[in-house]
Order: structure tokens, then sequence, then C-alpha cells
């Protein structure tokens, strides 16, 4: 089995921790993004991960000081080609399945900005735990920026978020770009927060010894469920009140896509429309400026 650049810790009682790390080839001023490397450390990782026995909790962690993880590299991405960014987008939902997928609860430790495919992956965990800001420390965001850029989420992020908190809410920000900001969070889309980041993982442990294994998605529909209640009222009203941007447009879709066919075929659409977004010219425009800075 090979070995995975990510550190895998155990901690007895059946508490595993990985830990997201920066790519050594393209440190990145000390950021953890999820690029092609990252994507294939967390599937090796998995591998040694799904080989343990009688695991009882995981946490997913991460190894940079400025963030959890800031997201893809939006500039690997623009230099896909559609074909190539289709398997990007897929690979790495597959890996982030993995972690849902496991047979234990999981909780993610977000102790700084947490944006687009960092909250996505985080979302992929059972309880998301927050960690408070220092005191006298800028407050961190969290929350899904794509639609600033004129694309949408492409790992399930228009699935999980309207499930996590207040749906209405969580499309407006979704379709508009809005991130949170860590000491003004939505109700409910951190589990618990530690007050420290000394602390943040005794507080992901308790919390994990006290849940059992629910549905490892909290999406808007699961496969064989019914729709969450609340979510066609807020995106009803949501389409009322959004900007009719092509972006805001999609994501309102995609929720309905959810609300429709569930999970897998919704977050199958959702890379495709992320994929078709790209090349509209509002994206183009906001796009070339982000990459340029």
């Amino acid at each position: 089995m090979p070995t995975s650049a990510l550190n895998i810790t155990e901690f007895g009682d059946g508490i595993v921790s990985l830990t997201l790390q920066i790519n050594p080839e393209k440190p990145r001023g000390g950021v953890v993004v999820l690029d092609a490397w990252l994507i294939d450390q967390i599937h090796i990782a998995m591998d040694r991960v799904e080989s343990m026995h009688d695991l009882s909790g995981f946490i997913l962690d991460s190894a940079s000081e400025r963030v959890f993880v800031a997201g893809a590299d939006l500039a690997e991405i623009d230099a896909m080609d559609d074909g190539a960014l289709h398997g990007y987008l897929k690979r790495a939902a597959d890996a982030f399945w993995r972690i849902a997928a496991l047979p234990c609860p999981s909780a993610a430790i977000i102790g700084k900005a947490a944006l687009g495919g960092g909250l996505e992956i985080a979302m992929h965990c059972d309880g998301l735990i927050g960690v408070a800001a220092a005191e006298g420390a800028k407050p961190y965001r969290v929350g899904l920026p794509e639609a600033g850029l004129g694309i949408c989420p492409g790992w399930g992020g228009t699935q999980c978020l309207p499930a996590r908190i207040d749906p209405l809410t969580a499309i407006k920000a979704t379709a508009t770009g809005e991130t949170f900001a860590s000491n003004t969070l939505p109700p409910c889309l951190f589990n618990a927060v530690a007050p420290s980041a000394e602390t943040a993982r005794a507080t992901a442990t308790a919390w994990l010894r006290s849940q059992s294994k629910q549905h490892p998605i909290r999406c808007v529909r699961g496969d064989q469920g019914l729709a969450l209640p609340g979510v066609a009222e807020a995106l009803a009203q949501a389409r009322k009140e959004l900007p009719q941007t092509p972006a805001a447009m999609a994501v309102c879709d995609l929720v309905q896509f959810g609300l429709d066919r569930g999970w897998g075929a919704a977050c199958e659409r959702e890379r495709q429309t992320l994929v078709g977004l790209r090349h509209t010219p509002q994206a183009r425009e906001k796009l070339a400026a982000f990459l340029k800075k």
C-alpha cells in the first residue's frame, strides 16, 4: 500500500485523525489548497483509514496555520480543458465521499478560513467543529464564494449547506457567493465550538464519542428520503429575491434538482454546471480579474 504524505494519527479507542497538508512543491505561502496533488494524497490516506479495524471516530484536520482549506486551485482548474476538469472534479468528489461513507461518526476541525471546496470537504463529515478566534484576532471566513466568480460549487455545496443551516440563508449565500464571518455564523453550521486551537481536538473527540453514525451526507434529499422541511419554500422565496445572474439561477436549479433527484444525481449535475458556467462571459471576466491578482 503506498504511503500518503498526509499525517494519520491514532488516538486510541478507535479514533483516528487525517491532517491535510500543504503541497510541498507549491507551498502557496502556507495555504492548503485542494489541488490534484492533495486529492491524490487523500485517496492514498483513505486506503489506510478504510483498512483500520474498529474505527469509532474520524477527525479531519489541517496543517495550515492560515486556513483550514482555501478551496480549489483556480489557476489549475482554469488551465484544464472541459474533459480534464470533469475528471478532476469527479476524482475529488470520490475522495470526499470516502470520508462520508466511513462506518463511524466523523468531524472536521475548522479553526481558520474554510472556503469553497474547503467547506465542501468539511461538510462530507457528520459534524463541523469550529474554533473560536483568538482574542483580538480577525474573524475567519466560512462559505461558498464560487458564485462571486460567476461559477458554482462543484463538490456538493449546493446540496449540503441548505441541510445544515436555514435553507433560505444557505441558498441566497451560495447563489451570491456571500461568506460568513466566524463570529457571526448562521446557527447550526458548527456542531460544537472549541475555545482555542489547543482544545479543538479534545472538543472534536468528545463530540464524536457522543454520536452514533447517521446518514453520511445530510443533503437536501437522501436518495431514498423525503425532502427536508422548508427547502422547497426557501427555494421559491430565493428565486424572487436573487439577482438573475447565470450563477445564481444555476444554484437555484441545482437545489431543485437535488429535491427532485437526490444526492448522487444532483452532485453529478453540479459538476456539469460548473464546467459550463466557467465559459460564460460573466465568469470569464471575474475569473480573469481574480487570477490577475
